[in-house]
């Protein structure tokens, strides 16, 4: 089974939002590469909830992919902010899948923690340049963060 690491700013959805909603659609991707990520997604996959752009940035827990990748609606909506005046309902570029939440973990295991593990050297979040929201992570390094929660 693939594995996973998904960015969201904690403001527009957080692990703990995850966890009282149960269920939600991670939309509002505009990178073709992360897109491309979404699009390999299968139901069962597991992924890092990650925070970024906030005062303290690591991952904070384990969600689930639930189905696979679909059209992501929020390009269309006139009222979000991921609007794509160039999508339409024929021709829409952007995906979305839908999410569970699995687990919060009792401390986000933050940026500076993982930065220095040397068995997290090859983690694509660690990559200088790398500004991904959706990314893999190999198993190895799964096992690897989660010996640290």
């Amino acid at each position: 089974m693939p594995f996973w690491l998904m960015k969201s700013e904690p403001e527009e959805l957080a692990i703990s939002t995850l966890q009282k909603l149960g269920q939600t659609r991670w939309d509002g991707v505009r990178n073709y590469q992360a897109r491309n990520f979404l699009r390999e997604m299968r139901d069962g996959d597991l992924f890092f909830f990650y925070h970024s752009s906030c005062p303290r940035p690591g991952i904070a827990g384990i969600g689930r992919i639930v189905g696979e990748a679909y059209p992501d609606p929020s390009a269309l909506d006139q009222r979000s902010p991921y609007l794509d005046p160039k999508a339409s309902m024929e021709k829409n570029p952007w995906s979305a899948v839908d999410v569970r939440f699995v687990e919060a973990f009792a401390d986000i295991l933050d940026l500076t923690n993982l930065r220095g593990r040397p068995e997290l050297a090859d983690l694509a979040l660690l990559k200088k340049g790398n500004r991904l929201s959706v990314m893999p992570v190999a198993e190895e390094e799964w096992a690897a963060v989660l010996a640290l929660r």
